[in-house]
């Protein structure tokens, strides 16, 4: 089997340099690696598998019912076409065969990139009244936005240079999201510029246009051509826009984060067939991925293009006329619109955006549009303003980075989308505002650990190809803060940061002399083994290691790899998720009062409507009685996703790493030289059931990829780090311990100098020092059930035996019978090692009758210091189901972020450890 072939000593070789077996041939299918890469991909085009629709184009994913930001399985977005151009460049350097490359480039074209029928009137735009300004509002029911022509707007300074460069009007942009299916039944298919109705073929869809606040579960999508054929009398334009008269329109919507990683992947293409002799072959698509590139400067805009900086008041802030518009950075989209074809009357729009999330930067497609002449787009000033953007983003990243390392979330020229005045003490960047969660907020947008993932990818890539050190210092702090609270288990078990949580701010941006960000900090709110982003993860692990040398990140990254591949199934690599989520089906989408609409297929839109409503059509997916069990009171229904990004950047992955680090530093087997035994191994502290170790790397010709540690002169588990905690111990008993030390071809060193540890007598570690954080997961207060979050933080050093800790929730049982139901919904350490049980408070305090007493299993193990248990997450109700009074419990907070909670009492031993009691 494929990863028992890696786990048995295909490891990580010597990181290479750039200039060294960097795709100078095809690269040879005789590492495991590629042949994981050539495996992935295979099942990836496989047409049984069912990743692709009948127009060529990946569904978001194989599965049908799904809902996260695309509301179907098999709709697409810009991202996944994204995905599939890398993949198809990747397929390219290690065969040679660049056809699917180009092919998928002429697919794009032809789909999912508007053509002039599908934006025919774009010749009408006036660069000098791009569009007319609308507030945004931060909830749905803000909606429609009144359009309000007395608020200035600026000059478009790239529209007339775009049209002298390609001869047109048109945009060459991606747009972001298709009915692949026409599930939805507007039947707005490429090429038509029209809505057919329900049938077979893509449509073009769009949704996401009321507020930050709008989860995908509020949304109301509508076709991007809107011909008043379905919804109300004016189609679907009142719900989101007032006006005083509708005309029929198109518009479309690009996410620049999927456009900059089309352009990223024609960068590989572009080098990896030169490297061939090939670059003849790949020129065509490259220069389109160039011209894209220029067209993407429209997300270096303000939406309306006013000034950037100190823009706080929609009337007095000055409508700009050139580049003071101009942020440089990639911002959350950019539009483009006009009247539909025969509609009477010719006039377009075009928008930038003012919110930038750290997530969407590119310095990697940045630095290749102003530096690689086979990207350089035509327009004059694009090289120009591609090489500003490059300084700007490693300024922006610079500017968000934790104390920890993680980034905070971005900036906006325009708070809460209608140019309001920040809170005071806002810091600011370039004078634009810092916002936590840029864009949207149900779920807050910088929660995602893949976020991180996929920004740090793309920073890593363009460190080893160019070296920046500005780029190195901030990567080196990422990857230690993200490896550090990574684990790897030696039976293939993984886990990395999913959830995270900010508090406070960055310093206000000083380019002379940026400030160190000390009261910025993020916190682990919960952990999960998403594949794609760990694929993500990898990948940034591998470009990293590969140019700095660092042997720790290309340890993990093969670890992290390797155990990724042990969960292989016959259309990818994919695990068990669990959607909680999906008791949303019930949400109510807003609709204003006496609006009401139909849907193609007749589904009534009016007030009152939820997202079930308006989308019958999922009660007939396969899948769909496992989520109405869960609507009828029954457990959450888990799926196993293919989600094609996810199973492309797993190619991708092992991909990279076979060509960067295992290619590149000779393959196994040529290698015979042992590492050094490790020096100075220590035992960091002991409980009485486990030992925990440290030791100083060794070192080898090649590189060190993991260590023995052995007890008693027997195998007691494997570490890709310097640091092992071997558990499930006898108490009060001495060991022995030795260490080796593994390289890429399985050579191993000589053992350590031993040392010896006595674990601690009977169960108890002491009082320990522990906190505990909380979140209040129930808005509200009167209804018959309590809901909530913990987290228990060790904040000492020496690792903590949680069967020992109890945490107490104070509340009142407001009368009713004496018998409490108590549940677990979730846990990071998973709900089974959770105990939990409600007793009565021997002397009642006021707030305080009741008390939620939550305690661990033997199975949770040890909490090591400075680490937390990750997210638990509690509800109880009383046996009758009668209704609680919430709001003078004693350990009741309205936080919904993890926070603090000094009305928590944490116990260790027996002994208060944390918290006041009542």
């Amino acid at each position: 089997m494929l990863a028992v072939g890696m786990a048995q000593g295909t490891a990580v070789a010597k990181p290479a340099s750039p200039a060294a077996g960097t795709g100078a041939r095809a690269a040879a299918a005789d590492d495991p690696y590629t042949q994981a890469f050539l495996t992935q991909y295979g099942k990836i085009k496989a047409s049984a598998n069912g990743y692709f629709s009948p127009e060529g184009l990946p569904y978001h994913s194989v599965e049908t019912l799904m809902v996260e930001a695309p509301d179907h399985g098999h709709q697409t977005t810009s991202e996944a076409v994204s995905f599939w151009m890398w993949l198809e460049a990747a397929y390219g350097r290690v065969t040679g065969n660049w056809a699917p490359f180009n092919a998928a480039w002429a697919v794009a074209e032809k789909t999912i990139i508007p053509q002039h029928a599908d934006q025919s009137t774009a010749g009408s735009y006036n660069p000098s009244a791009p569009a007319t300004y609308a507030p945004e509002h931060p909830l749905p029911s803000g909606y429609p936005s009144a359009l309000d022509g007395t608020v200035k707007v600026g000059t478009d300074p790239l529209a007339t240079e775009l049209a002298a460069s390609y001869g047109t009007m048109d945009v060459y942009g991606m747009h972001w999201l298709m009915d692949l299916d026409n599930v939805y039944g507007y039947g707005n298919k490429p090429g038509t510029g029209g809505e057919s109705g329900p049938g077979a073929g893509a449509s073009f869809i769009n949704s996401y246009q009321r507020g930050a606040q709008e989860s995908v579960w509020e949304t109301v999508p509508q076709p991007t051509t809107d011909l008043f054929k379905y919804g109300g009398p004016n189609g679907y334009l009142d719900l989101f826009v007032d006006d005083a008269s509708y005309a029929k329109q198109w518009k479309y919507t690009n996410a620049p984060d999927a456009d900059a990683r089309a352009v990223q992947a024609a960068y590989w293409a572009y080098r990896w067939a030169s490297a061939q002799g090939k670059a003849g072959e790949v020129a065509a698509s490259v220069a389109k991925a160039a011209k894209m590139g220029d067209y993407l400067r429209y997300a270096m805009f303000d939406k309306y293009f006013k000034r950037v900086g100190d823009c706080t008041d929609p009337a007095s802030c000055p409508a700009a006329t050139g580049r003071d518009s101009q942020h440089y950075l990639l911002s959350w989209y950019y539009a483009w619109g006009g009247a539909a074809a025969g509609s009477g009357g010719g006039w377009a729009w075009r928008i930038g955006d003012g919110a930038s999330h750290q997530g969407y930067q590119n310095p990697l497609s940045a630095w290749a549009l102003s530096n690689v002449p086979a990207l350089t787009p035509k327009s004059a000033t694009a090289r120009g303003d591609w090489s500003k953007s490059l300084t700007r983003q490693l300024e922006f990243l610079t500017w968000l980075q934790s104390s920890e390392g993680a980034f905070a979330g971005g900036c906006t020229n325009s708070w809460e989308g209608r140019y309001s005045k920040p809170p005071a003490g806002t810091p600011t960047f370039y004078g634009m505002a810092y916002d936590w969660q840029p864009v949207y907020h149900d779920p807050p947008s910088n929660n995602w650990f893949g976020f991180q993932a996929w920004g740090m990818e793309r920073l890593a890539a363009y460190y080893h190809e160019t070296g920046n050190a500005t780029a190195k210092a901030v990567l080196s702090k990422w990857v230690a803060w993200a490896s550090s609270e990574t684990t790897v288990g030696a039976d293939g078990s993984f886990r990395f940061p999913s959830t995270l949580n900010w508090t406070g701010k960055p310093d206000t941006w000083n380019p002379a002399s940026p400030g160190g960000n000390a009261g910025l900090h993020v916190t682990v709110v919960d952990y999960a083994n998403d594949v794609g982003v760990g694929a993500a993860y990898v990948k940034t692990l591998t470009y990293y290691a590969a140019k700095s040398g660092d042997e720790d990140a290309a340890a993990l990254a093969k670890a992290l790899l390797d155990a990724m591949a042990l969960n292989a199934t016959d259309k990818g690599i994919s695990v068990p998720e669990t959607r909680r989520d999906y008791n949303r089906f019930n949400d109510e989408v807003y609709i204003p009062a006496g609006w009401s609409g139909t849907m193609p297929n007749g589904d009534s839109i009016a007030p009152g409507s939820t997202f079930i409503d308006i989308r019958s059509w999922y009660k007939d997916d396969p899948d769909w009685p496992k989520v109405q069990a869960y609507l009828d009171g029954g457990a959450a229904p888990t799926f196993t996703y293919h989600r094609f990004w996810a199973q492309a950047a797993l190619a991708l992955a092992f991909a990279i790493y076979a060509e960067l680090l295992v290619e590149g530093g000779g393959g196994p087997g040529g290698d015979t030289e042992a590492p050094t035994a490790p020096a100075g191994l220590t035992v960091t502290a002991t409980t009485s059931s486990s030992v925990s170790l440290s030791w100083s790397a060794a070192t080898d010709n090649v590189a060190v990829t993991g260590y023995d540690v052995y007890r008693n002169g027997v195998l007691a588990g494997n570490a890709t780090t310097r640091t092992f905690t071997d558990t499930n111990l006898a108490a009060a008993t001495g060991y022995s311990y030795a260490v080796a030390a593994r390289d890429a071809s399985g050579n191993t060193s000589a053992l350590s100098a031993a040392v010896t540890a006595t674990t601690k007598s009977g169960g108890s570690t002491g009082t320990g020092a522990v906190k505990v954080r909380y979140r209040n997961s129930d808005s509200s207060p009167g209804d018959n059930q309590i809901r909530l979050g913990l987290q228990v933080l060790n904040t000492g050093s020496a690792p903590i035996d949680l069967s020992t800790v109890k945490v107490r929730y104070w509340f009142t049982s407001d009368g009713g019978p004496s018998t409490f139901s108590t549940y677990c919904d979730y846990a990071a350490l998973g709900s089974s090692t959770i105990t939990h049980s409600v007793s009565a408070v021997s002397s009642p305090k006021t707030g305080a009758d009741r008390y939620l007493e939550v305690g661990f299993t033997g199975g949770a193990g040890t909490l090591a210091g400075g680490a937390s248990t990750g997210e638990i997450q509690l509800r109880l109700n009383k046996s009758n189901w009668s209704n609680f009074n919430e709001s003078d419990d004693y350990s009741r907070a309205t936080n919904t972020a993890y926070a603090d909670a000094s009305k928590i009492g944490a116990y260790v031993a027996g002994t208060l450890a944390w918290g006041i009691e009542p």
